[in-house]
This record gives structure tokens, sequence and C-alpha cells, in this order.
């Protein structure tokens, strides 16, 4: 059956339209953009990789719709047309949420701007929209932004931005706090696994106090995933930590 042909059908394996069908997992970081990065630029090659290859992976799910969702100083949609700029660390360089859109329009934050960046650096895609979610969500609004993805349209992708602790070691930017490994590992095998309830089950004063920027993304993803219903298989492409930061990269496609 084509995609164009699910779309109007549904999969008749859940009775129905399918909303959410799989979920690329990326970091934020600026240094991700080569023009940022610089002369250190290398240093992240494997994980610019990684997120390559779990978005083709999105890409050839046929989704009729890109969801990005990623923190913001507010939570709910961002509208097209919306552009973010990479000009707070040093380069002028803009990045449109929809390529080629006639103005700058919303401004996009910094996890989206990324995400639209990764988005960009493939030739074929879908519609796409953007959703943020502010770093204090209360559970009613996490599951009312989970709702809000999964009705995006009929076969839905989500690209979802979030960083890990940002305390693995002295110089990491929130310092060195010794819970931020288990952390770490925690949501690194809760990204392997798909395992939902792990993912809802992240402490929110914790995940604060770590400056993981990516629980409230990670927990929206986990409440669209459990809405959607059926099985999900995960696959962690990524982790590692090079500034003290964690950084998860994972591929996520119902089953």
């Amino acid at each position: 059956m084509t995609g164009s042909a699910r779309r109007r059908t549904g999969d008749s394996r859940y009775g129905g339209p399918v909303p959410l069908v799989a979920a690329a997992v990326c970091p934020h970081p600026p240094l991700l953009v080569p023009d940022v990065a610089g002369s250190a630029a290398p240093e992240l090659d494997d994980l610019r990789a990684a997120c390559d290859t779990a978005v083709r992976r999105l890409l050839a799910t046929d989704p009729d719709v890109v969801v990005l969702l990623g923190t913001g100083p507010v939570t709910g949609p961002i509208r097209t047309p919306a552009t973010g700029s990479l000009q707070p660390w040093g380069v002028d360089l803009d990045v449109p949420l929809v390529p080629g859109q006639p103005d700058r329009g919303a401004v996009l934050p910094l996890s989206l701007t990324i995400g639209a960046w990764l988005l960009a650096r493939h030739d074929t895609r879908p519609p796409v929209t953007a959703v943020q979610v502010a770093a204090d969500p209360g559970p009613a609004e996490l599951a009312a932004l989970a709702d809000e993805v999964g009705a995006a349209g009929d076969r839905v992708a989500s690209l979802v931005l979030g960083d890990g602790s940002a305390c693995r070691g002295e110089k990491a930017p929130g310092y060195d706090d010794a819970r931020a490994l288990a952390y770490d590992q925690r949501v690194a095998a809760a990204l392997a696994d798909a395992d939902l309830g792990a993912l809802l089950d992240l402490d929110p004063v914790v995940s604060t106090e770590l400056k993981a920027a990516g629980r409230a993304p990670w927990q929206v993803l986990a409440g669209a995933a459990r809405a959607a219903g059926g099985g999900w298989r995960g696959e962690l492409l990524h982790d590692s930590a090079p500034y003290g930061v964690a950084y998860f990269v994972a591929s996520w496609e119902r089953v």
C-alpha cells in the first residue's frame, strides 16, 4: 500500500488512522552546527552523523507531517512562518522552520532552531510544524501537549530535541553533580527501549537541578506514544557527554 493510501484509509492493524508513527530524539547544542563550532566541528562529527541517521529514519516512515518538539519560553504551538537565528552564538545564520518562507515571522527557540537545521539537511520532507514546551509544565499541560502532537495528522512523526544533564564533571555548565551519571544512564536506557513509563517517571525537580533540558519534551513524546497505542521499538544511536552535557540520539518506530 502506498503512503497516500495509508493516509486515506489508516492502518488496519490499529483499526483506523494511526497518529504518531515514529520519533527521532536529538540534542540541541549550537555547536552541532559546523559554522558555530568552527575548528571544533570535527569533535561532534559522530553526534552529527547519528542525528542525520535518526532524521533519515524518521522521514523514511512516510509521515504526512513532522512535528518539531523542544523546550521554549512558553508552552504551545508555533505557527508558520517562523525563523530561528544563530546570531547569539556568533554566526549570522537564520534557520526558517519552512525553507523558502516569505518572512521571518515568529521566533524559534534554540531547540527548534537546531531541529529545523537538522531537517533542512535532508531534501525530501513532508510539511513541518513546531511545538514548544516550557521548562516546568505540569502533568495536565504535558498531557494536553501530547494530545496536540498526536492530532497533527493521520501519520505523525516527531523530531524531539532535548539535552540530558549538564552536570557531568567540574567543567560542566552546571558543575559536577554525583547524581548526573545515573540520571543520564536511566534516560539512555529508556530511549533505547522506548520505555514510556521510565520517561514519564522522570522527576521534574531532579531534572531541573541537573539542568536536563530534555525532560519535558521526552515526557510529551512518551505521552503521545502511549496515547497512540501499539508497541514501540527504540534504538539508541548515540550517548556521550563531551562538554559535561549529556547528548542522546535515538530512533523510535511503531511496531
